[in-house]
């Protein structure tokens, strides 16, 4: 615990401290372009960038130990990765456009063909009588205790470049998402549009192999967004939200790796941004479990108070026992089952309501069908007072006729 506290407060050394920084900027860049995936409805394009890149950095390593012995350059394996999982975007392109197969059956074939390759080679690889195959498996799963700082600096910059870029294209990236057809009438290049941010995605799971591994890039992607889904429906702050998540759950993941170099760092860093996606799906005020509930009680107390105040207007008997308990909390019904005088006096309040409600509906049924959630509120909190006075001065005569059909045929 005192390693992941030294971590966590940058006091561990400079190396720690820049990994750790590294990982939060990569983070919030994932967090950043996946709130656009995530809205372009394109998370399993994603899933099979990642598994491309395998064949890519196992190529790399292989031609550059043999040719150059520099097969642990980190450049040069994510210039393979990139390579290679471009050809994999290319390739469910093709196979979207040329054939009859749907996206998501492209994604799978290329995600477990490119797989398989990438293991196959690393089988050779490790049969192979080559210097530097130690800590390519770290590109599986992540590593980030053994990254060297001119790595740490390389996924820091182009973490940084990635979240710059989609800050400078959110409006695009905004109208690609909600309405392709406006984009295009307002002038901008759709496919072009849609090539950049999947050439960000790109950038994003290639810089995040050496951090959280290609397995789970995709996590980094994709759950700080769908947490941060819960908080807002604003664009611009979902954004946000989306990238301090991203930036948050790296940190203090990369914090835990550190402390624990035997612990798989994309592991780690998935976890703890699984966590905040759970706090959110809980407590989120906006979409949360508990805020549901909660609303779901009020409205649930609003109904049974309202027909129960209604039954006490029409003189009938109150036998749901929810109804008869929240009208008694209420002090509007005794404990012998009779209606106080509190009860009475605002069951003819709420009487009076719901018959300017039914004569609303009755004079303007297109409008009332837009407010019928609105209904179970007192109609002066919901329609303009000039509207509740007019409904008022339909009202009175109605109740005037009433009462002298009433009196004539008892007559």
């Amino acid at each position: 615990m005192e390693h992941f506290f030294a971590a966590l407060t940058l006091s561990a050394g400079y190396n720690t401290a820049l990994v750790c920084i590294g990982a939060a900027l990569l983070g919030a860049a994932s967090g950043a372009i996946g709130v656009f995936v995530l809205l372009r409805k394109r998370t399993l394009i994603s899933d099979a960038v990642s598994h491309a890149t395998l064949p890519g950095v196992a190529l790399a390593f292989i031609i550059a130990q043999v040719y150059f012995d520099s097969g642990r350059s980190l450049p040069v394996l994510l210039f393979g990765a990139a390579l290679s999982a471009g050809i994999g975007v290319l390739a469910v392109d093709w196979i979207k456009t040329h054939t009859r197969l749907t996206e998501d059956a492209a994604i799978g074939t290329v995600l477990s063909t490119f797989f398989a390759v990438g293991m196959v080679l690393l089988t050779i690889i490790q049969s192979m009588s080559i210097a530097g195959q130690a800590g390519l498996e770290g590109f599986l799963l992540g590593a980030t205790s053994g990254m060297l700082k001119s790595e740490a600096l390389t996924i820091a910059v182009a973490a940084a470049l990635v979240g710059l870029a989609v800050v400078l294209r959110m409006k695009e990236f905004s109208l690609l998402c909600f309405d392709e057809s406006f984009a295009a009438a307002c002038g901008y290049n759709v496919r072009w549009l849609d090539r950049t941010l999947l050439l960000l995605l790109l950038g994003i799971v290639v810089i995040g192999l050496k951090t959280v591994g290609l397995v789970l890039i995709i996590a980094l992607a994709i759950i700080p967004p769908v947490a941060a889904r819960f908080w807002t429906d604003r664009v611009p702050v979902l954004v946000a939200i989306a990238a301090g998540i991203g930036a948050s759950g790296s940190y203090i993941g990369a914090a835990l790796s550190a402390s624990a170099p035997n612990m798989p760092t994309g592991g780690l860093i998935v976890l703890v941004l699984f966590s905040f996606f759970v706090v959110s799906l809980l407590i989120s005020p906006v979409r949360g479990i508990l805020a549901a509930a909660l609303k779901h009680y009020r409205f649930q107390h609003i109904v049974h108070l309202r027909q129960g105040l209604l039954a006490i207007a029409h003189d009938e008997p109150v036998l749901e026992p929810l109804t008869r308990s929240i009208l008694r909390r209420g002090g509007f019904m005794g404990g012998d089952g009779q209606p106080t005088v509190k009860g009475q006096s605002e069951a003819r309040l709420i009487e009076r309501d719901q018959k300017l409600w039914n004569l609303y509906r009755e004079m303007h049924p297109e409008e009332s069908h837009a407010l019928a959630d609105w209904s179970l509120k007192p109609i002066g909190e919901v329609l303009p007072a000039d509207t509740v006075r007019v409904l008022e001065q339909e009202l009175s005569p109605h109740v005037v006729r009433g009462d002298e059909t009433s009196r004539g045929g008892a007559a």
